[in-house]
């Protein structure tokens, strides 16, 4: 057994070597080359819509689908308190006014009625997040957003192969957009991914991320535009990656069930979600640290780091951060940042590891 034990790892074999081997002898490493089409052609097969457009990353791809459906100074873009920075930061940078919704206690997505509260006539769009593998509860979010003609942004970064009443994620907002993070359950390195059923918004998302270039009329630069593209280095790996997605997929949903069952009954101890209509993926495997157990959530975090197993803190509710803070109240957010705990959740974590994981954690509980 490793002494260290990280919360997160990529795997990565032969095949994804085979294709980048592939890819540096074609002369094709840039953006041009065979394995960026074959990777936008698989994904969108895969999560069941028509187009995909990879870019260089999941947070461009974000900035992406905003400039695509317009949005911009004046307009409001709801976002749930409880996500990474990426979201706000690039509703900011379009010059739209991020506008934060608690989450809802039990899986910890953007809470509908707290939706339903945030609506002004200037909100345009909403940033669905699924967080650490749970879906949203999509169903409620698209009613609203019907009713009030805004756009549905899906943020998937943390949830490729989720689902939401048998249907995976990615496939039900206006556009979704995806990250292939080096700890991401496909991971290509920095790499991302806007999809859309809209043939239209297809079309300007490629050629924004191509410098608002028509692919028919080199250097011609129809509007304003940019350099988001995916290299087919990148691209290369992705496409390995994913012919394993299933597999990394069953492995997560394994260490989950050793955690769950391990954890189920010590005090103090809250486990993930997994909601009736939803296919947790567990990208990681969030615990609740509860006022009852016998240590601090920061001391657990101390004690299990001494014994070479790697945690992670959830993230911090985005009102709370210098460039958003605010004195509004988001309890929920708020209570699960305190009390959130990622425990190590790598594909390539062995089951005997978890259990020192696990047994340490009953251990300590004591």
């Amino acid at each position: 057994m490793r002494f260290k034990i990280p919360v997160a790892e990529p795997e990565l074999g032969e095949e994804e070597l085979k294709n980048v081997l592939e890819a540096v002898k074609s002369g094709w490493i840039s953006s041009k080359g065979s394995f960026v089409h074959e990777f936008e052609r698989k994904f969108a097969e895969y999560i069941g819509v028509k187009y995909a457009i990879a870019v260089m990353n999941g947070t461009v791809a974000l900035h992406l689908a905003l400039v695509a459906l317009g949005i911009g100074r004046g307009d409001e873009v709801l976002i749930p308190d409880l996500t990474f920075i990426s979201p706000a930061s690039m509703t900011a940078l379009t010059g739209a006014t991020p506008v934060f919704v608690d989450v809802h206690p039990k899986y910890w997505c953007m809470d509908p009625e707290n939706v339903e509260r945030k609506i002004t006539p200037k909100t345009k769009a909403m940033i669905v997040v699924h967080l650490y593998g749970h879906p949203a509860d999509v169903g409620p979010l698209l009613k609203i957003a019907k009713e009030h003609n805004i756009y549905v942004i899906e943020d998937c970064a943390e949830a490729h192969g989720a689902e939401y009443k048998g249907q995976k994620v990615g496939s039900f907002g206006t556009i979704s957009c995806f990250s292939f993070y080096a700890n991401i359950n496909v991971l290509d390195g920095e790499g991302g991914m806007c999809l859309t059923n809209d043939e239209k918004l297809a079309d300007k998302i490629r050629l924004l991320h191509d410098h608002g270039m028509r692919p028919e009329r080199r250097y011609w630069h129809e509007t304003l535009g940019f350099n988001y593209r995916m290299t087919n280095l990148q691209a290369a790996v992705g496409v390995a990656q994913l012919k394993k997605i299933d597999e990394f997929i069953r492995r997560k949903r394994k260490i989950a069930d050793i955690y769950n069952e391990s954890l189920r009954n010590v005090n103090g101890i809250t486990l993930p979600p997994e909601m009736s209509w939803a296919k947790n993926v567990y990208w990681m495997y969030s615990i609740l640290i509860e006022d009852s157990f016998a240590l601090t959530r920061d001391e657990l975090m101390r004690k299990l780091e001494k014994e070479g197993v790697e945690t992670r803190l959830f993230f911090y509710p985005i009102h709370t951060l210098p460039s958003y803070e605010s004195n509004e109240s988001f309890t929920v957010s708020e209570e699960l940042c305190r009390r959130g705990l990622n425990l190590p959740s790598s594909v390539k974590l062995k089951k005997e590891e978890a259990e020192k994981v696990t047994n340490l954690i009953k251990k300590l509980s004591q």
